[in-house]
C-alpha cells in the first residue's frame, strides 16, 4: 500500500506530497492543472526511463519518492534474491539529474531501472492507455485468465518444467553438433594422438638429449683433446705432475727451517693432491667418451622427431607437447563418450516434456473450465458501465507446448448487439476499453490480493446512472485495496474515502501544480462545482450532498 508520495520538480510539479488513504483516493482538479502529470512522475518511480525535459527547474534535479507498506506481500524472497535490506515500510526513489543521469534507490540500496521495474509490479497497478494495448496481447490476456482461474501458481510450474525441457533441448542440439564436429576430426585425432603416444614423452628429456647430442657430435674432439690435457700432466719426463713432485721434495726439505717453511710446503702438497685428483677424473671422462655413430643417429632422429611435433602443433617444448597430447586424448574420448551422452540427454529431455505435457493439459482444462465464467462475468459487469448489449468470450485455441502451455487465448467482444465477436483491437474504442479493463480489474480484485490499483480518467465517456455504478464498483475495490483514481465525474469523486484536489499555484514566479487533501466541506464545494461550474447554485450543493451520501 502506498503510504506517501512525493514528487519534486517534475514537469508543472514543484513539490507535491500525497499520503493516499488505506481505501479508495479520487483526485480531482482543474483541466490542465496536473492531474494525469502525477501518473508520469509515479511511471518513473515503476522504473520508466525519462530524460532532462520532465524537469521544471532545469538547473535541479527531479525527485520521486514512495514509502510502501508492503508487510501483505510476501517479498522476501524478492529483496534477498536482488541483495536488498527488507523492510516492511520501503521506500523506492528515482532522481534524474540535470545532466541527465538517472538514479533509482530501493531503501537508499542503488539499483538499476530492471529491478526498480520488477519491484514496481508487486506494488502498484497503474491503468493506462499503454496497458489498455496490452491487453490486445495474447501473454497478457492468459495471465488475466489465469488470475481469474486461480491457476497462476499451474501456470508457473508449467513454465518452470518447460524451461527444464527448453533447456535440456538446448543441451541435446548442442551436443549432436559437437558429435558432428567432432566425428569430421576424429580420424584425425586418432592419427595425432599415436603419433605422440608413440614417443613415449618425457617432460624434461629434451634439454639433456641436446646436451648429449652435442657431446657424441664431438666425441672425437673430445677425446683428442683430453689425452692432449693428460699428456702434460702425466708425461714420464716433463709432465706436470712429476715436475710438482720434485719441487714437492724440494721443498720439503726446508720445513725444519721454520713454519712459514710448512706453510708453503703444505699449499704445494694440497696443489698437488687436487692435480692428482684432477688427473684421475680426467682419465675417468676420457675413458667414457665414445665415438658412438648408433647412439648418435638415435639422439638425432629423437630430437628431430620432438621439433618436428613441436612445429607442427606450434609450441616450444615437450611440457607442451604433453597437454596437445592430453587434449587429444580427451577429444578422443569425448567422441567415443558423446553417443551415449546425447542418448542419456534425449532420455531426460522426453521425460521433462512428458511432465511439462502432462502439467499443461491440466492448466488448459481448468483454463477452459474458467473461460466461459469469465466472460459470464465480465458481460455482467459491463452491463453495469453501460455496456449493456457487450458480449464477451474468451477463446482458447491449441498450440504447440510453450511456457505458457499449450493454450492460445484470445478475448473476443462485441459492444453492440447483432455485431460478430472480434478480437479486442479491432473493435473497442478507447471508452470501451476503459471500462473492459475496468470491469476485469474489478472482477480480479476479488480474486488476487492486487497491489495499489490506480486509474487515470477510467471513467471517460459515461456519467449519469452508469457513473454511480462505478463509483460504487471502486467504493467495493477498495474495502480489500488501495484504489487511487483520477476523475473529472461528481458520481465518482462523491464516493471517495480521501478527496484530492490538483491546482495551479501561480503565487510563485513561475505557475505549478499542486494538491491537497479536502475537508468534507471542500469535498462538498468540489464536487458542487464539477456539477455546477465555478459558482455552483444550491441545487448543485443539494446533488453533491446526496451523492455524497448515497450509498
Amino acid at each position: 500500500m502506498l503510504q506517501k508520495l512525493t514528487i519534486q520538480n517534475y514537469a508543472l510539479i514543484q513539490t507535491l506530497e500525497m499520503q493516499p488513504a488505506p481505501g479508495l483516493s479520487i483526485i480531482t482538479g482543474e483541466t490542465g492543472a496536473g492531474k494525469s502529470i502525477m501518473l508520469g512522475a509515479v511511471g518513473l518511480l515503476l522504473g520508466k526511463r525519462a530524460d532532462t525535459k520532465v524537469l521544471l527547474d532545469s538547473t535541479a534535479k527531479c525527485i520521486v519518492e514512495g514509502l510502501f507498506d508492503i508487510a501483505a506481500y510476501a517479498l522476501e524472497p524478492f529483496f534477498e534474491k536482488h541483495d536488498l535490506d527488507y523492510a516492511q515500510e520501503t521506500t523506492l526513489r528515482r532522481e534524474i539529474t540535470p545532466a541527465g543521469k538517472s538514479r533509482a534507490f530501493v531503501n537508499d540500496t542503488p539499483v538499476n531501472l530492471e529491478t526498480l521495474k520488477a519491484l514496481g509490479d508487486f506494488l502498484m497497478d497503474v491503468h493506462s492507455q499503454n496497458e489498455t494495448l496490452q491487453l490486445g496481447a495474447t501473454s497478457y490476456q492468459l495471465n488475466i485468465l489465469d488470475s481469474f482461474a486461480g491457476t497462476n501458481q499451474l501456470a508457473t510450474q508449467v513454465n518452470t518444467l518447460f524451461n527444464n525441457y527448453h533447456t535440456l533441448q538446448q543441451r541435446h542440439t548442442q551436443l549432436t553438433l559437437e558429435a558432428e564436429n567432432l566425428k569430421k576430426e576424429v580420424d584425425y585425432n586418432h592419427f595425432l594422438l599415436e603419433e605422440l603416444t608413440a614417443l613415449n614423452l618425457q617432460e624434461n628429456e629434451q634439454e639433456p638429449l641436446e646436451e648429449e647430442l652435442k657431446k657424441l657430435e664431438n666425441a672425437e674432439d673430445i677425446k683428442v683433446k683430453l689425452n692432449e690435457t693428460l699428456e702434460v700432466l702425466n708425461h714420464s719426463e716433463v709432465g706436470t705432475l712429476e715436475q710438482l713432485q720434485n719441487a714437492r721434495t724440494t721443498l720439503q726439505q726446508l720445513t725444519g727451517f721454520g713454519s712459514q717453511y710448512q706453510t708453503l710446503f703444505a699449499q704445494l702438497e694440497q696443489a698437488y693432491i687436487e692435480l692428482k685428483e684432477l688427473t684421475r677424473d680426467l682419465e675417468a671422462e676420457e675413458e667414457q667418451v665414445e665415438v658412438d655413430f648408433e647412439r648418435t643417429e638415435q639422439v638425432q632422429q629423437r630430437l628431430s622427431t620432438i621439433y618436428q611435433l613441436q612445429t607442427k602443433h606450434k609450441v616450444g617444448s615437450v611440457k607442451e607437447l604433453l597437454v596437445v597430447q592430453t587434449d587429444l586424448e580427451a577429444k578422443v574420448f569425448a567422441t567415443r563418450q558423446v553417443d551415449d551422452d546425447i542418448a542419456k540427454v534425449k532420455q531426460e529431455m522426453d521425460v521433462a516434456y512428458k511432465q511439462a505435457l502432462a502439467l499443461a493439459e491440466k492448466l488448459s482444462s481448468q483454463r477452459n473450465k474458467a473461460a466461459i465464467e469469465f466472460g459470464k462475468q465480465i458481460e455482467s459487469l459491463l452491463a453495469q458501465v453501460g455496456i449493456a448489449e457487450g458480449q464477451v468470450t474468451i477463446e482458447l485455441s491449441p498450440k504447440t507446448l510453450a511456457s505458457t502451455g499449450i493454450d492460445n487465448v484470445a478475448i473476443l467482444f462485441s459492444a453492440n448487439k447483432g455485431l460478430p465477436l472480434q478480437p479486442l483491437k479491432q473493435v473497442a474504442s478507447g471508452g470501451e476499453f476503459s471500462r473492459l479493463m475496468f470491469c476485469i480489474k474489478y472482477l480480479l480484485a476479488g480474486k488476487t490480493a492486487l497491489p495499489t490499483v490506480v486509474f487515470d480518467e477510467i471513467d471517460t465517456g459515461i456519467s449519469g446512472e452508469i457513473a454511480l455504478k462505478m463509483g460504487a464498483m471502486m467504493q467495493k475495490m477498495a474495502t480489500n485495496h488501495q484504489v487511487i483514481a483520477i476523475s473529472h465525474l461528481p458520481q465518482i469523486a462523491a464516493k471517495a474515502h480521501a478527496h484530492y484536489f490538483v491546482y495551479k499555484n501561480h503565487t510563485a514566479k513561475r505557475s505549478a501544480s499542486s494538491i491537497k487533501l479536502l475537508s468534507p466541506s471542500e469535498s462538498t464545494e468540489a464536487i458542487a462545482q464539477m456539477i455546477g461550474g465555478e459558482n455552483p447554485s444550491e441545487s448543485a450543493y443539494k446533488s453533491a450532498r446526496e451523492l455524497m451520501e448515497l450509498e
